[in-house]
């Protein structure tokens, strides 16, 4: 293992009933003022096509400055969470929190507005960490950092709410988590080391228990899982030693700042193409992928073979599930600038083949 520092704040309460059982015994802690965010209408109704916007945190800051807010309450899920803790750092800080802390990392030398998260859907554990991802609309740039102070005070997880998710939406969640770990498995280092161990236990046990949810969205058992699966996505525990390729994300990142489309649908249209691109260059963590997470046999094939094989069965996955698999799914069209949406994306240092704009814009063009 690499060296690294583990840090991670939030107290979780999870099961059925943990709401009810803890939340207004934890809220009286923090103060009278409480300010309750949560989801529109349209997002309770379909639950997909949202990204938290930086104008949004200004509007939330600004009820939370006018009305003296002690706390923060975020229910939903890790849309509604981002945003509540960009409004925790806009309602206290005096500067531009964008060019300050989001444009780039930035140094915390203050004091948040505190905040608690209800989740009612899987996604990639934003109750659990400081990240908070914000689509700048002005400027067309989606991003965000991970800031420890900005990790919920507490964390209920009642797997319970999320059978009530509408399938399409449940499934895009589920793909947003399985995506979270491949980005942190598929980067070095590549010798046994325990977080790549439990990656694939956990990409195993998404894959597993999203299709017993696609069957029977009532599976209190799958779906329990599948929360706890996303909890784990990123709650840091999987990055340790970890470089992580962030380089997917970041380009549907920038597709979702250009066009809105939903995140996991948009990942699930980039994966397959961005891993062949890449697989031959992390031939054997790709090899390890299709045998330990798809018991794909490698017997008589070639360690190249083995790793093509182990993309093709993502890919499959996909289609199997019902997920979108070009950008003419997610509403692309000719007027689409795709060349301005790859340029405008940052490279990751961490994938496996150092990629440019030239090959991003292959990607998309590949996935339209």
């Amino acid at each position: 293992m690499n060296n690294f520092i583990f840090e991670n704040s939030t107290k979780t309460y999870f099961g059925k009933g943990c709401v009810k059982e803890y939340l207004a015994c934890l809220t009286r802690h923090y103060g009278k003022n409480v300010m309750f965010a949560y989801g529109r209408d349209s997002i309770r109704n379909n639950g997909i096509y949202e990204n938290p916007t930086y104008e949004k945190v200004l509007e939330g800051a600004k009820l939370a400055k006018e009305n003296e807010i002690d706390f923060i309450l975020a229910v939903g899920g890790g849309s509604v969470t981002d945003c509540c803790k960009a409004v925790s750092m806009a309602a206290v800080y005096g500067g531009d929190l964008w060019d300050d802390f989001f444009a780039r990392y930035g140094i915390m030398e203050f004091d948040l507005i505190l905040l608690g998260a209800v989740v009612t859907e899987m996604e990639t554990g934003s109750e659990m960490n400081g990240r908070a991802v914000i689509t700048n609309r002005a400027l067309k740039v989606r991003t965000g950092w991970d800031y420890p102070k900005c990790n919920s005070k507490f964390a209920l997880i009642d797997p319970a709410y999320s059978c009530h998710v509408p399938k399409r939406q449940m499934v895009s969640d589920g793909f947003d988590t399985l995506s979270h770990m491949m980005e942190i498995y598929f980067s070095k280092p590549d010798e046994d080391n325990v977080s790549d161990d439990i990656a694939e236990a956990l990409m195993k046990n998404v894959i597993q228990n999203l299709r017993t949810a696609i069957k029977d969205p009532q599976d209190y058992r799958a779906k329990s899982n599948l929360m706890w699966d996303a909890a784990m996505a990123d709650n840091r525990i999987l990055k340790l030693g970890k470089q992580t390729d962030f380089q997917c994300r970041q380009m549907e990142h920038q597709l979702a700042a250009y066009t809105n489309c939903n995140q996991g649908e948009g990942l699930a249209v980039l994966h397959p193409v961005y891993y062949r691109h890449i697989y031959r260059n992390g031939c054997h963590k790709f090899r390890r992928f299709a045998v330990n997470v798809w018991g794909i046999s490698d017997r008589g094939k070639t360690e190249e073979e083995t790793a093509c094989e182990g993309v093709e069965a993502l890919a499959g996955f996909i289609k199997e599930v019902g997920l979108p698999v070009t950008l003419r799914d997610l509403g692309a069209d000719e007027n689409t600038d795709l060349r301005q949406i790859a340029d405008s994306c940052s490279l990751s240092a961490g994938s496996y083949k150092q990629m440019t704009h030239k090959e991003i814009l292959e990607i998309f063009q590949e996935c339209y």
